[in-house]
């Protein structure tokens, strides 16, 4: 997301010495992605950010597969995934591959005891219910129902809810996550045709610095290990920052739909996009105005992508036996469309009230076990007449 932000005081001129009020020096340290060529933010600390007092055990997080080489299209009850207090343990990989772990999480608590960083993935967590505050060592951001939280790898956070009913879907990306890049200029702002804007952001406020030494618990997940780390200071410490590489939030609310006379292709619907991947939001919007049109969609063949849709609200109007929470696999290799009288229900139509995310893979996913546990096991069958 190539926007520049900053918070706090910063130097005027980086790589250059930045004197605290009472002498000493503050430090400065790089944030940024793909070695030196990638986007980055340089952040002050109180303290050296590089000091670490103990390591401990390591907990082996990798998901457990249950089927490698999946063809079956599944639906899953996601909203039977049980609720937990931590916030780490709550989650649950469902759909996995060597590209992204999408999950779903229902943690009860806040994260307020340890600090959390992802080592190897950017994350995407998408807000179905509860609001609070994600808080970082570069800003805090304030969410509610339908916001997206882009998370970049490395990022140390906590997150502290105002209920205990949350729920989240969750994907971390081994792929930098940006928005479309047919919807940018060659400079990086987004173009007028696009779906949404830069003033639509939530960019992180309200930056906090914690001048404080002790204990404070890091853990780190890395190569499917989630490693406990002791830092000697306060992880937000940061007293300034600017740059291009920062966590933000963006409301699915704030999605304005591309509609035409004829049924749209799902890249109209798309948010978010990695090497591997892409992400999509299917809002409220005005149906097609053809006077012959289909509103529904097409029948058509997943030659190249694993699709993965999440319902959130509203009526789906391609599909039946749907509700709030449900996650729909349909894989690559065999063709999938509406359900049986969807597509003739939906001639006449004006409009659709459907909320949902959608996640296409380039690769397969496999299916953890899980993700087995809420499976219907039956919905493959759901397109016979």
């Amino acid at each position: 997301m190539p926007i520049y932000h900053k918070l706090g005081k910063i130097p005027q001129k980086r790589h250059t010495q930045f004197e605290k009020p009472n002498g000493g020096l503050y430090y400065e340290q790089l944030f940024g992605t793909i070695g030196f060529d990638g986007m980055s933010s340089l952040s002050y600390h109180v303290h050296r950010p590089t000091q670490v007092k103990e390591i401990g055990k390591a907990l082996d997080v990798s998901p457990k597969i249950a089927v490698e080489k999946n063809i079956t299209s599944r639906k899953f009850i996601g909203f039977d995934v049980a609720p937990k207090d931590d916030f780490l343990e709550a989650r649950e990989p469902l759909l996995v591959n060597n590209d992204v772990h999408v999950g779903l999480a229902a943690p009860r608590k806040s994260l307020t005891n340890y600090f959390y960083k992802n080592a190897d993935a950017d994350e995407m967590l998408f807000i179905h219910k509860g609001s609070g505050t994600l808080k970082t060592f570069l800003g805090n951001i304030p969410f509610e129902y339908g916001d997206y939280l882009i998370i970049p790898r490395g990022m140390i956070y906590q997150i502290e809810f105002d209920t205990e009913d949350n729920r989240i879907l969750y994907a971390e990306s081994f792929h930098p996550i940006y928005t479309p890049k047919r919807y940018r200029n060659w400079f990086g702002q987004l173009l007028e045709h696009s779906p949404f804007c830069e003033r639509d952001y939530k960019l992180p406020q309200d930056l906090q610095t914690f001048d404080e030494k002790g204990e404070f618990l890091m853990k780190i997940k890395k190569q499917g290990m989630l490693h406990q780390l002791v830092y000697a200071t306060h992880p937000f410490d940061v007293i300034g920052w600017d740059g291009y590489n920062f966590p933000y939030g963006f409301s699915i609310h704030n999605f304005e739909p591309i509609t035409g006379r004829v049924h749209q292709p799902p890249p109209v619907h798309q948010t978010f996009e990695t090497g591997a991947f892409v992400v999509c939001s299917f809002c409220p919007r005005l149906y097609d105005y053809h006077p012959k049109a289909i509103p529904a969609p097409y029948n058509h063949s997943n030659i190249d992508s694993d699709e993965v849709l999440y319902y959130v609200d509203g009526d789906f109007m391609s599909r039946t036996g749907i509700g709030p929470g449900y996650i729909s696999l349909h894989p690559a290799g065999i063709p999938h469309g509406p359900h049986p009288g969807t597509y003739e229900g939906s001639i006449g139509k004006k409009e659709t009230e459907e909320l949902a995310v959608m996640i296409d893979t380039f690769k397969p996913l496999k299916v953890t076990e899980n993700a087995l546990k809420i499976d219907d096991g039956k919905y493959y069958k759901s397109w016979l007449e």
